[in-house]
């Protein structure tokens, strides 16, 4: 048994590494904006159509689970998902950059709301906080070194493959099909759910209630930066340094580097301090980061902030929504369905950011993300003084 559990978590955490796809996005836009000469606002179409899905599709993958178990329900969202990474192998085209990009979307919806309740049926209640965090981090690693996989493609494939930089999706392909088989062939006990799921009209009712309406409106402004930040920080290197977009792309995996950084040393931090506090440190952090991306055109002030929204953003969703399931205990499915529906915000904040950069340049696309971090401020107050994770 314990042999078997083994491979079930082994299973589970390639499954979070998969999961950390979606955040090729950032930079397989800028990739698909060079190669199709677009501005940023219809470049900035593809990460806004990614986070478009969670709208549609959180809740009812909730039901899904209820009907066909939550293994299962992995099973499909990583089937979408290697759908997605196999369409860019045969071209980038406008349109089939656009199907991929919301298969992806649509994965990665159904994978987010799946995954987690998948880890509480291996685990069986045990060390569940800590397995959750350590699968953030196996999320983290797929995400920083996608653009290394892309700048390597971009300068070093054999041009025979025809791939370039799309050989990041090649190899997260064979990742994903992989991680498939093994989850399909382990066997994972689920226990029947009892009670009916979540329905659109009793989630919708719930942002009646001002807490849980301000955490869905606070993960909406930290999807939006974490995004935001993914896609902008290679332009803001081109416009102001100069550097080629391979070189610029190290931006990228410099902030998913911090955010990994962060969600390994926060939940040490939340265990110590009082989340009220970590949060505040953290949205300082993010201020601090707009300011130096907003003003700074050396190299070391880029760098730093970058890395300083990686670290402040890494723990905004877990503080969100831990303060939202808190609030209705008796309502937490709802909650749930609530908070990641949230992650649209993925969608709005590109949307008026490729607007903003293409008006005034990428300081306007910071401006955008600096209102979120605003919001996040004003947020602060919804955190009890005594409370910790």
């Amino acid at each position: 048994m314990a042999k078997t559990n083994k491979i079930a978590i082994i299973s589970v955490m390639l499954c979070f590494f998969c999961m950390g796809f979606v955040d090729l996005v950032g930079i397989a836009s800028n990739y698909v904006k060079e190669d199709l000469q677009l501005s940023d606002s219809v470049a900035n179409i593809f990460p806004s159509l990614v986070f478009f899905w969670f709208l549609i599709f959180s809740v009812p993958t909730g039901m899904l689970m209820n009907k066909i178990g939550r293994k299962k329900t992995v099973l499909v969202s990583l089937v979408v998902t290697i759908l997605s990474l196999m369409i860019p192998l045969f071209g980038n085209s406008f349109a089939m950059m656009l199907i991929a990009f919301s298969l992806l979307g649509i994965g990665n919806a159904l994978m987010q709301t799946s995954l987690n309740p998948l880890v509480s049926t291996v685990m069986g209640g045990g060390n569940l906080a800590s397995t959750l965090t350590f699968g953030q981090f196996i999320k983290a690693i797929a995400s920083f070194i996608a653009p290394y996989l892309a700048m390597w493609g971009a300068t070093a494939v054999i041009p025979s493959l025809g791939l370039d930089w799309r050989v990041l999706f090649a190899i997260f392909f064979v990742v994903g099909v992989f991680s498939a088989v093994l989850l399909g062939v382990t066997p994972i006990h689920e226990e029947k759910i009892e009670g009916k799921p979540s329905t659109f009209v009793e989630c919708f009712k719930l942002l009646g209630e001002p807490i849980v309406l301000l955490s869905f409106l606070g993960i909406m402004c930290h999807v939006g930066i974490d995004v935001g930040t993914n896609t902008t920080a290679p332009k803001i290197l081109m416009e102001r340094l100069g550097m080629t977009l391979n070189d610029a792309a190290f931006a990228t995996s410099l902030y998913f580097i911090f955010r990994t950084i962060g969600c390994l040393t926060g939940s040490f931090f939340l265990r110590v301090l009082k989340m009220r506090t970590f949060f505040i440190i953290s949205v300082i952090m993010m201020a601090l980061s707009m300011c130096g991306m907003f003003f700074g055109h050396e190299k070391w002030i880029l760098y730093t902030a970058i890395a300083l929204v990686g670290y402040g953003n890494s723990n905004i969703f877990s503080m969100c929504f831990a303060t939202a399931l808190e609030s209705m205990p008796k309502k937490q499915n709802e909650v749930s369905g609530l908070m990641i529906m949230g992650l649209f915000g993925g969608t709005i904040f590109p949307l008026l950011m490729g607007f903003a950069s293409d008006a005034v340049g990428q300081a306007g696309a910071v401006a955008v993300m600096a209102v979120g971090v605003i919001y996040l401020f004003t947020y602060i107050k919804q955190l009890k003084t005594e409370t910790k994770n």
